[in-house]
Parts: C-alpha cells; structure tokens; sequence
C-alpha cells in the first residue's frame, strides 16, 4: 500500500487527537468550568465565581470517562476531602506556622490515597489542589468571610459534580466509539511491530542481532490496559443493537490479539531456514496491509463514517508456494520449514477472517453474538466502589504508597518552609503546586515530568504574562482559562508537556482573578523561579525513603507465575473436548486477563526501572527472557486452545486426553509449587510422544497438539529457571 506523505500523516495523527476521548474529556470539563464559573460570576459577581472556580478544578482531576454507574461516587471524595482541607487553609491563612502544621499531615494522608492504585492518584491531586488554591485565596479577617468562600467552592463543586455525571452519560455513546477506535490504533501498532519481525534480522553498530522483542513486550503491555479501559465502558449494559456491535467488536479485537501472539511461535526456524524469504515477506505485507485496514477501520469509526470494506487476503495466503516438504516429518524430529509456514499463514488467515467480521459489524452487515457479549459484561468491568481494603496492607515500612506519602509530605513541608524565607514570598504556592503536580511514586515518572514541567513553564509563563500585561479583559481571561482547562485535563496522561504548558497559563491566570498583584509581569519571573524550585525540591525528595522497582519485581514475578499456572490449568481443560459452556469459557477468559495483566505490570515496572541508579536496577537480562518466554507459553497454550475449540473433530480423543491432563499438572507444578516437573515426552510419560506431523490442514491434529503440549511443558521449565535467577539476584544484597 502506498505510504501517506508527511503531510498527511502529520494531518491525520493531528484529527485522531482532536476527536479522541481525551480531548472530548477536557473539552467536556472546561465547559463545565466556563458554565459554571460565568453563571456565578453574572449572578454572584467576580469573586465568588473565582471562589467556585477552585471548587470546580478541585473535582475536575478524577473526571475520566468511565461507566455511567458509579460515576458520581467516583468524583465524590475528591469534594468530600477537599472541602474541610479548602477551609481549614482560609481559617489558618494569617498563621504561617500552624498553617504549616496542616500542610504536612494533611498532604500525607492526601497522598495515601495511591493505595488506591490509578484511581487514587486524581482524587490525591484534587485534595492537594484544594489546599494549594485555597492559599491563592485573598486574607479574610473573620469567620464569615471565611465560610462565605467555602460556599462558594461547594456551590462550584456541587455543580461540577452534577454537570460531570450528566455529561459522562450524555457522552457515554461516544466514548465507546472512541475507546474502540484507540484500540484497534493499538492493535494495529502491534500488528506493523510483529510485520517487522518477519523481516530478516537487522544488525546493530555492534554487529549484533538488534530484534524488536522490547518494543513488543511494550506494545503488548499498552494493548493490555487499552483493553481494559475498553472494557469498563464498552462491556457496560450492552441493551442496543449499536452497543452490542461495537461489544462484539472488542471481543473481535481479543481474538486478533491471541493471533497475533501466536504468530511468534516458530518464526526464528523459519528466518533461519534458506528459501523461504519470499513467503515470510509475503506474510509480512498482508500483516500490515491488514494494520492499515484496521486503522482505516478506527478513522472510520472516529468520523462517524461507515467503514470502506476491504478485500480479503485469503486468495494470497492460498497462492504462497511452500516448497516440496509439507507433507509429512519423521516420527521425533521437527516438523519441516514448509509445514510451519503453513501454520503461519492460517494464523495470519484467522486474523484477516477477523478484520473482514470487524468491518462488516462495523458497517451492520453482520449481526453480534449477543450470547457472549453478555456473558462478559459483568465480569471484565472493573469496580466503581470505593472500599477501605487496599489500605490494610499500606502499614508496613516498604509499602510504596506509605512511603511515597512520607516523601511527599516531607517536601511539602520543606518547599513551605523555604517559601516563606524566599524575599518574593507572596506565591508560597505555586512551588507547592509544582511539587504536587510532578513528584510521583517512581523515580521514572518524577523525572518524566521535571523536564516537560520545567520547559512547559517555561513556555506558559510567556504566554501568561503576555495576557496578563496586556490586561485582557475578565472575559477574555474566563475563556483562556477554560481552554487551558481543556488541554491540561486532556492531556495529563497522554503529553505532560502540553499539561504543563495549559497548566501554567492556567494557575497564573486564576491566581490573577482571585487577588489580582500590583506587577503581573513581576508575577510571571516569580512563577519561572518558584517553578525552578519546585521541580528541584521534587526531583531532590525522589530519593528520599525510595520505593525502587527492585523492591516490587518480587511480587510481580510471583504473580505472573501464577496467572501464567493458572492459565495453564484453565486452558488445558478437558471439557473443551466435548462442548463449549459459558462458564468455562467465561473462565478461560478470566485467566487470559489476569495472565496478560500481570504481564503488563511486570513489563511497565521493569521499563521504569531503566531510569533507576544502575546499583539498584534488577536483574535486567534474565527478566527480559521472563518476560519473552511468558509471552511464548501464552502463544502456545492460545494455539493449543484453538485447536481443542475450532479442531476437535479433527483430535483423537483417547490419544490427547490424557497429555492434556499431563501437561496441565506438569506447568501447573513448575511455576506454582518451584520444583521442576519430570520433562514430558521421557519414558516417565510415554503418552506426550508426538509422532508424525502430517499435513496441519488435512487429517488427525493430535500429533500437533501433543508437540504444542511438550513445547508449553519445555518453556513453562524454562520460565522458572529464569524466574527462580531473578528471585536469587533480586534476594542477593
């Protein structure tokens, strides 16, 4: 296919932004600040919208989109916990020192909800806001003053709350279609990365191999909890047929995954076999061609539009010549080059079968099966509760949390402390404000966020001091805000620089329209050296009390152990030999999740790490095999699962069943109980002997499904050697 210019490419990546979910969020968010703000402000005048506009940015960092149920007691706590933190700073506002006394306790206790994992930090930043923008807030001299303000943050607050809740269910039909649409971008990214693959192995300047396994291993962790975001709100009460569609359609996506994992397995024997470069550049060419349709298909879904249907693939795979050798291998030996590129290409078959069924769901050609989507509503939707549980096990001396809201709260007291010695004291916060917005649990994402806050501010305070020594009208001020609003909430997971950027021109300006100073340009110098200072004092308390990944390696290689065990038992299930039940199958799909979860977060933690003091970094070079061979044992037990599925007809039952049984205990007992298993295939378990590999495509399968069988048995021994040495060196001192 013919490669779009710069131009375009550029153009279409910039439409993909502006119609994504992250946009319409931020978007949705600023005009409930802009809605509510202006309405307070033509009734109640400007301060008291200014007051209520602090209530609404305090509730704004939690509004995500997210299931219609649960989303007003997922912004509930971020007002519930602001509200008494936003008037005790009022009350204290003229005591330096007891003001002080607050700060630190209270950012601790703010910062213990990351016990909460990703839905702790928004409501951790919310709290913190409203400590922080409550110091913005003019002197008051009496308590009714004071509590007239914390009227107003609750009116703005209270608003936002409902105006968040509407919006989200108003919004909800479109951010199905736009999760969908960032998945299957996803997906396709993947898809061109494993095309890669089937190229020849290209050299580094070393003159090594240089493959693409890191750059999979991360995909495939993005991919995870793209789907995951997916599944909240696509899988949520699939009650229309439109629904039901872009449902299935995930469920679509699922599939195409476990294919493409599987397209990995055997790919070195066949690059390493002479001759058969034309096929494997063929394969490579329909792999992306069907990353650009499943991208084509996104576009298409983002517009609005009905999706252009596409060719299929299926006469080209059908041409490949495949030499001279695919019928038979002998009895024990490997199967030859011809015989597993034909595998390949039914693989790739499978997945141009399922591009061609997403399309056609896409388009209403094909009708969902609704059986399966609401089999699996309920269960893959994460909880919208909140509950007190995660924080039982936060009270031990290297629980990351803790000791995240220790460090913390030690640099808000120290940045507080040098901010009433500085001689340009009247802006203590905006180093508070810095710091909360940049230190993070990990050393990875602190420094992340110290360069794009350092150069955003840099960026925002000329663009601020530009308005503000023009002296814009109120007007014009409430507008830019919303829009600074619009792009910092948008873009605070996606480009924090652009967050930074947004953010600055955003707290200088409402800082400005709560108690505007004497010098606004004075205040734009201020907020470059205040901002300096922070991300000093947040990069400088990153290793105070650190939570080094080292420390968390442990814990994920357990689980992955065990989800990969479990998968293992789950997969290998002999009731798929007779029928498929929604129970089990529902099962199997629980186990995939948790199998690919767990490896997302062990992937995500070991790229952190890089950014870590090389004395402290894990075992890097065996984790990498960890984590290639997890991926392989999932390849092969998807293919083995496939067959038992799609192939059973085509399977002898008395000659598996009893391998399957085999298997399942002897990966079970390698990676749950440590000790290694006896080898399958050895006279100790005569009945995994695969024998002769005829045709894949014609005949008895079970000889390849006892070859996969001693494959998973062989890698899942081999992932516990190496999970066994990144325990050992991660126990060494």
């Amino acid at each position: 296919m013919l490669q779009p210019n710069p131009f375009e490419r550029y153009q279409r990546e910039a439409l993909r932004i502006a119609l994504s979910h992250y946009v319409t969020n931020g978007l949705s968010a600023a005009l409930g600040l802009l809605l509510i703000a202006g309405s307070i402000h033509l009734l109640l005048g400007e301060f008291a919208a200014a007051a209520a506009s602090v209530g609404v940015v305090v509730c704004i960092p939690p509004d995500q989109p997210a299931p219609k149920r649960g989303k007003f007691w997922q912004l509930l706590p971020a007002f519930l916990l602001g509200l008494p933190l936003f008037w005790a700073v009022q009350v204290l506002h003229a005591a330096p020192i007891l003001l002080g006394l607050l700060l630190v306790p209270a950012s601790f206790l703010a910062f213990l909800a990351g016990g909460w994992g990703n839905r702790g930090l928004p409501i951790s930043v919310s709290v913190m806001f409203a400590m922080v923008f409550s110091m913005a807030v003019p002197d008051h001299s009496n308590s009714a003053t004071n509590l007239t303000t914390c009227l107003y943050f609750t009116l703005g607050a209270v608003c936002y709350l409902a105006w968040a809740t509407l919006a989200n269910a108003l919004l909800n039909a479109r951010y199905r279609v736009q999760m969908l649409a960032d998945t299957l971008m996803a997906l396709a990214t993947l898809m061109r990365s494993q095309a890669q693959q089937f190229s020849p192995d290209t050299v580094d300047e070393t003159g090594r191999r240089a493959p693409l396994v890191g750059t999979l291993l991360q995909q495939q962790a993005a991919l995870a909890d793209q789907l995951q975001a997916a599944r909240n709100i696509l899988l949520e009460s699939p009650s229309t047929l439109r629904r039901q569609q872009l449902a299935d359609m995930l469920m679509a996506v699922l599939d195409m995954r476990d294919h493409l994992l599987v397209c990995n397995l055997d790919l070195d024997t066949l690059k390493n076999h002479p001759g058969h470069e034309p096929v494997l550049s063929t394969l490579r060419d329909i792999l992306a061609a069907l990353a650009d349709e499943i991208d084509a298909l996104a576009d298409a879904l983002m517009l609005g539009r009905a999706p252009v249907p596409f060719a299929s693939h299926r006469p080209q795979l059908e041409n490949l010549q495949w030499g001279h050798d695919s019928t038979v291998s002998a009895r024990g030996a490997a199967p030859t080059p011809a015989i597993l590129a034909m595998g390949m290409s039914s693989r790739i078959g499978l997945m141009n079968d399922d591009s061609l069924r997403l399309v056609a769901l896409a388009r209403a050609e094909m009708a969902p099966n609704v059986d399966l989507v609401r089999a699996n509503w309920q269960l893959f939707v994460s909880p919208t509760v909140w509950s007190w549980e995660p924080f039982y096990a936060l009270w031990r001396w290297n629980a990351p949390p803790l000791r995240h809201a220790i460090r913390a709260a030690l640099a808000m007291g120290t940045a507080y402390a040098i901010s009433l010695a500085l001689p340009w004291g009247s802006h203590d916060y905006w180093i508070l404000l810095t710091i909360v917005v940049v230190l993070r649990g990990s050393l990875a994402h602190t420094l992340e966020r110290r360069n794009s806050r350092a150069i955003g501010t840099l960026i925002g305070c000329v663009l601020a001091g530009l308005l503000l020594y023009a002296h814009v009208p109120v007007g014009v001020l409430l507008l830019v805000v919303t829009l600074a609003q619009a792009l910092a909430h948008g873009f605070a997971v996606r480009k924090y620089l652009v967050t930074a950027i947004a953010a600055t021109v955003l707290g200088l300006l409402q800082v400005q329209m709560l108690n505007a100073g004497p010098s606004p340009v004075f205040d734009v110098v201020e907020r470059m050296a205040d901002t300096l200072l922070g991300v000093a004092i947040a990069w400088a308390f990153s290793y105070v009390l650190p939570s080094w990944e080292r420390g968390q390696i442990a814990a994920l290689v357990k689980r992955t152990l065990a989800a990969q065990a479990r998968h293992a038992r789950v997969a290998l299930g002999l009731w798929q030999l007779q029928a498929v039940d929604n129970a089990p199958e529902l099962q199997w799909r629980l186990a995939r999740r948790e199998a690919f979860d767990s490896l997302s977060a062990l992937v995500q933690a070991t790229q952190r790490s890089l950014s870590e003091p090389r004395a402290v970094r894990p075992p890097l070079e065996p984790l990498g095999r960890l984590l290639a061979l997890s991926y392989q044992l999932l390849a092969q037990l998807t293919t083995v699962k496939t067959m038992l599925l799609q192939q059973r007809g085509r399977l002898t039952p008395q000659d598996v069943e009893l391998p399957l049984r085999q298997a399942a205990q002897a990966i079970e007992a390698a990676l749950g109980s440590g000790s290694l298993p006896p080898q399958i295939g050895t006279p100790a378990t005569p009945a995994l002997e695969w024998s002769v590999l005829g045709d894949p495509f014609d005949g008895d399968l079970s000889p390849w499904l006892l070859r996969r069988l001693q494959l998973a048995d062989h890698i899942a021994r081999q992932l516990q050697a190496n999970a066994e040495q990144v325990l050992r060196e991660l126990a060494a001192p």
